[in-house]
C-alpha cells in the first residue's frame, strides 16, 4: 500500500488559508485525485468549513488547536477519515494558532499508526498584517515568524493592498526568516500549484516496497531556529520522485520484518548528533515482543507493548542535515539481515 501524501496548510488568522485550500481541491478534482481534508477551529463553529465543496470529505477539529488541547486525536481523525474514504491525498489546514512544528511532530505520531508522507508544509503569509505586526512586535508576531520559519513554500499573500516599497520590506522580511522556502507574491492565493502535484503522480506510480521515506519537501526550519543556514539542495531525480531541501528533516521508515534487539539498539546508539528525536513500534526477532522506543538527544527507551488492532513497525527520525540514505540503508539492512 503507498503511503498517503500529506500537506500542510499553516499561516496566521485570515492570511488565505482557506482560499489555497480551495484552489488545491479543484487543482486535485480536475486531475481525478481523490482528496479529503481535516480543518481545525479554535471555535465551536467551523465557519471555514462552509466554503469547502461539500462533496470532499471532511473532518473537523473544533475547540481546540492541533498543537495543545486536541493534538492526540489528530491520529484519530486521520485514521477514520482514510479508512472510511480512501483518499488519494489529504489536505490539513491548521488554526492560525498553530506552530507548525508541534503539527509536524502530530503527524509523524499518527505515521506510527498508519502509512502518510508529509509533503509540503504551504505557509500563507498575510503580508499587510505580517509588515503592521513587525513594527510593534508581540506574540502575534513571533507565531507568524514561525509560521514562516517551519514553510517548506511560502505564498506572500494580499499584495494588492501593499504599496510597491511595502511589498519589498514584507519580502525581505520574510526572507530573513526562511531563505529557501520558494517563495511566490500573490493575490487571492493564485498561485502555481505545482507543489501539490506528487498526489497524482502517486496514482500511478509502482509499489515500491515496504520502506516508505517521510520527508518535510523543501527547507524546513524548527520553530526556535536561531542559527545560520547551509543552502543544500537535491535535484529533481529523473525518475520524477520527491526531492528535497535538507535542514530540519523527518524520515519514517516502515520496517519490513523483525529485526534484531542488539543490531537496533546499537544502530540507535550510534545515530548522527544531527538526529535529535526518534519514535516508533518494532518487533524483536530474539525476544519475540513488540516494544515501543523514544529516543532524544542521546537517550533512548523501549517500552513493551501489545498493541490492538493492526499497528505497523516503524521507525520516525526528526533532524537536522543528518544523512538520510545512510539511515535508510543501515534500517533496510537490519531487516535484511533477520531474514537471511
Amino acid at each position: 500500500m503507498h503511503a498517503i501524501p500529506i500537506h500542510l496548510l499553516s499561516g496566521f488568522l485570515g492570511s488565505g488559508k482557506t482560499t489555497l485550500l480551495n484552489h488545491v481541491v479543484d487543482y486535485y478534482k480536475a486531475q481525478d485525485v481523490k482528496v479529503a481534508i481535516i480543518m481545525n477551529e479554535l471555535g465551536d463553529v467551523n465557519l471555514d468549513g462552509q466554503f469547502v465543496d461539500q462533496d470532499v470529505p471532511m473532518a473537523e477539529m473544533l475547540s481546540g488547536c492541533i498543537c495543545c488541547t486536541i493534538r492526540g486525536d489528530l491520529s484519530i481523525e486521520l485514521k477514520e477519515l482514510i479508512e472510511e474514504h480512501q483518499p488519494d491525498v489529504v489536505l490539513i489546514e491548521s488554526t492560525g494558532a498553530a506552530n507548525p512544528m508541534e503539527i509536524i511532530d502530530a503527524i509523524t505520531e499518527a505515521a506510527l499508526f498508519m502509512r502518510i508522507d508529509l509533503r509540503t508544509i504551504a505557509t500563507v503569509v498575510d503580508g499587510p498584517e505580517l509588515l503592521a505586526r513587525s513594527r510593534r512586535g508581540g506574540k502575534t508576531f513571533k507565531l507568524m515568524q514561525d509560521q514562516i520559519r517551519c514553510a517548506t513554500d511560502l505564498i506572500v499573500n494580499k499584495a494588492d493592498k501593499l504599496a510597491p516599497e511595502e511589498l519589498v520590506e514584507v519580502q525581505q522580511l520574510v526572507r530573513e526568516l526562511n531563505a529557501y522556502a520558494p517563495l511566490t507574491v500573490t493575490v487571492r492565493c493564485v498561485v502555481d500549484l505545482g507543489m501539490f502535484d506528487q498526489a497524482a503522480a502517486d496514482k500511478t506510480k509502482p509499489e515500491i516496497g515496504a520502506a516508505q521515506p517521510l520527508q518535510t519537501g523543501n527547507h524546513v526550519c524548527g520553530a526556535n531556529c536561531q542559527h545560520e543556514h547551509e543552502h543544500e539542495h537535491d535535484h529533481d531525480r529523473a525518475d520524477g520522485s520527491y526531492h528535497s531541501h535538507a535542514h530540519v528533516m523527518t524520515l519514517t521508515h516502515y520496517l519490513s520484518g523483525p529485526v534484531d534487539s542488539h543490531a537496533f539498539e546499537a544502530l540507535i546508539k550510534r545515530l548522527q548528533k544531527e538526529v535529535y528525536r526518534a519514535k516508533g513500534i518494532v518487533t524483536f526477532s530474539d525476544t519475540n515482543s513488540r516494544f515501543l522506543f523514544q529516543y532524544a538527544y542521546g537517550e533512548v527507551e523501549f517500552i513493551r507493548i501489545t498493541p490492538q488492532g493492526t499497528v505497523n513497525d516503524v521507525a520516525v527520525f526528526i533532524g537536522e542535515h543528518f544523512a538520510k540514505d545512510v539511515l535508510e540503508k543501515e534500517l533496510a539492512e537490519l531487516t535484511g539481515a533477520n531474514q537471511e
